[in-house]
């Protein structure tokens, strides 16, 4: 039987809905798992959707994806591969009345991973385009309840121009950083003594390179942080200045540099006082190295 298309009031249970089916996947990917966001209508409040949660996921490897299929196939998930968008694995739950979708990308992937963002948080930020798109989305409905292809090539113009002003406006080097600090953290033992990878860090230089250190953690205070290990990376390369940089902890949790890191970040000087400080992934939230450190003792 054909998917029947319904377009419903926004609901505020789709975020529950939305964490408790992370919740539930999230152990099918296990350590290839980097990152996972609510997208798709679902996630914007006050927009009317499909009744579906659009679930995203960067994971290390799309081949250890692959091969997650039967743990996924367990929580009752068809796995259908790229289904139509090159590098993507896609899932669904439900069947033709399905109530839940997955979209794996690899980490690497940011144009994909960013336009799925990038439109999502363009519609929560702007009221007229969410009623519009809700308008379309309604008549729609009632014009193809049983013809998804048609449904889906009526939104099709307004998807495209109004997801190249919303990728206009995003930054995707956040995502670029959080995904490679993400990529990064590996939590290993190697003695008695010391650990690392805890957490792990990435910063972007004015030259537009990347460069990434893991946290090292010793039994009598000789270790390290992680953005100290990124910092030293850098300057290892013959760079000194960088413009943005991500701490990654347990969890895929921002972790804001302690005190230490943002004295030596300020000392890198060459405008060091403006490097960019990621806070919060989503909703994506930073901050000025000076605002973190106020009244800095050279300037006093």
């Amino acid at each position: 039987m054909p998917q029947h298309i319904t377009v419903v009031d926004s609901d505020p249970s789709w975020p529950r809905k939305y964490a408790a089916e992370r919740d539930r996947i999230a152990p099918a990917l296990g350590d290839n798992l980097l990152a996972v966001w609510h997208i798709g209508s679902t996630a914007v409040s006050g927009l009317a959707a499909k009744p579906v949660i659009d679930i995203m996921a960067a994971v290390r490897s799309l081949e250890a994806a692959d091969a997650a299929a039967e743990r996924f196939a367990a929580l009752g998930y068809e796995y259908l591969g790229e289904f139509g968008i090159p590098g993507r694995r896609y899932l669904r739950r439900g069947g033709d009345e399905r109530t839940h979708q997955v979209h794996i990308f690899a980490a690497g992937d940011t144009a994909n991973i960013s336009r799925h963002l990038a439109f999502r948080d363009y519609l929560r930020a702007h009221a007229d385009v969410r009623e519009e798109y809700a308008a379309l989305k309604r008549s729609l409905a009632r014009e193809f309840p049983y013809d998804i292809d048609a449904y889906c090539d009526g939104k099709a113009a307004f998807v495209q121009e109004h997801e190249a002003r919303a990728l206009a406006a995003y930054d995707a080097g956040w995502i670029r950083l959080y995904l490679a600090a993400s990529a990064a953290r590996r939590e290993r033992e190697i003695s008695p003594l010391i650990s690392c990878g805890g957490v792990a860090a990435a910063l972007l230089t004015e030259a537009g390179n990347v460069y990434t250190g893991v946290s090292i953690d010793t039994a009598c205070s000789q270790g390290m942080c992680a953005e100290r290990a990124a910092v030293a990376a850098m300057l290892t390369a013959g760079e000194s200045r960088a413009v943005k940089i991500a701490a990654v902890g347990p969890g895929g949790r921002p972790v804001p540099p302690c005190g230490a890191c943002r004295e030596l970040l300020m000392q890198l000087g060459h405008g060091a006082q403006d490097t960019e400080i990621l806070l919060s992934s989503d909703p994506l939230q930073t901050q000025k190295l000076s605002a973190l450190l106020p009244a800095w003792w050279q300037t006093a």
